[in-house]
């Protein structure tokens, strides 16, 4: 009887991380220049320079770290939008974002999506501490 209890609570610990893995795990695309100056769904305008992506279920504003999962290069995006609406794909990058993790080529790539809560920001000393004349 014990040992029943220790496989139903094994499975349901198994079965909880691969939802939590699932949903971080996903498609992304990215938009296309067609967006160019339209406004998202948080009212802010699109430009395909910018580090932002479109996102179902997280708050606008909230900072995102997508990792192309076939070359694992990472980009840090801002949700600013709303979508895919597409149930194969998880997240829609702007062009920026899609070039840095170098997947303008196929369109379509596996990711990992991480919330990031800080950003460390980096500065170089030695031109900050430069006065001028």
């Amino acid at each position: 009887m014990e040992v029943n209890k220790t496989i139903k609570i094994i499975l349901f610990l198994f079965v909880g991380v691969s939802i939590v893995i699932a949903q971080t795990r996903g498609n992304a695309s990215y938009y296309s220049n067609k967006m160019q100056g339209k406004r998202t769904a948080s009212g802010e305008r699109y430009h395909k320079d910018s580090l932002t992506c479109a996102h179902l279920t997280y708050p606008f504003g909230t900072m995102l770290k997508v990792r192309n999962l076939k070359n694992d290069k990472e980009v840090i995006v801002k949700v600013t939008d709303r979508g895919p609406h597409n149930r194969h794909l998880m997240i829609d990058l702007s062009y920026s974002a899609a070039q840095q993790l170098d997947m303008i080529r196929a369109g379509v790539v596996p990711v990992e999506i991480t919330r990031v809560d800080s950003i460390p920001i980096l500065f170089d000393i030695q031109a900050d501490s430069l006065k001028k004349i």
